[in-house]
């Protein structure tokens, strides 16, 4: 793994994170507890920062990034960030679950309990309502969320990669 302090600002880890061995976390990126940083994920806080809260996994070769002194990255609690999703300048807020090779980008705010489906491009300012599901190039909303998918996706997902890090100790 690579972790790398820049410009006087070093990666700050929660209790019981994950790091996979050929992860990058470069600068100001400060994660919660119970966090999980998979295999070529790359999280770079060199223009601004990363910020993560707890229960938070950044599956394989996903890239968290920021705009230079404009956009930092803000990531809350219990969210999965899907294989190959980029998260680009934006605030990703609580049980959110961005799909795999989804793209959202500067400032752009994900609310709580919404579902960036895969693939989706949600385009720079665009806010993802609370409760709703979005799609699509650029992504638009598909549908709103009942509890049930909320239970059996968003926690049911951030709640395995919690398990899934307990393997690799």
């Amino acid at each position: 793994m690579i972790i790398k302090e820049l410009n006087g600002k070093k990666p700050q880890f929660g209790t019981n994170c994950h790091i996979a061995e050929n992860a990058v976390i470069v600068g100001d990126v400060t994660m919660g507890d119970d966090c999980s940083i998979w295999y070529n994920a790359v999280l770079r806080g060199d223009v601004h920062f990363i910020k993560m809260g707890n229960k938070v996994n950044i599956q394989d070769g996903a890239v968290v990034h920021c705009t230079y002194k404009k956009s930092p990255t803000t990531i809350g609690h219990n969210v999965s960030v899907g294989h190959n999703a980029i998260v680009h300048g934006c605030t990703i807020q609580d049980n959110v679950l961005i799909g795999m090779g989804s793209i959202v980008m500067d400032d752009c705010i994900v609310e709580s309990n919404a579902i960036v489906a895969a693939g989706a491009v949600v385009t720079q300012g665009t806010v993802v309502e609370a409760g709703t599901i979005y799609a699509g190039v650029p992504a638009k909303k598909v549908k709103d969320i009942s509890q049930e998918l909320i239970s059996n996706q968003i926690d049911r997902i951030a709640n395995n990669y919690v398990h899934y890090a307990t393997w690799y100790k």
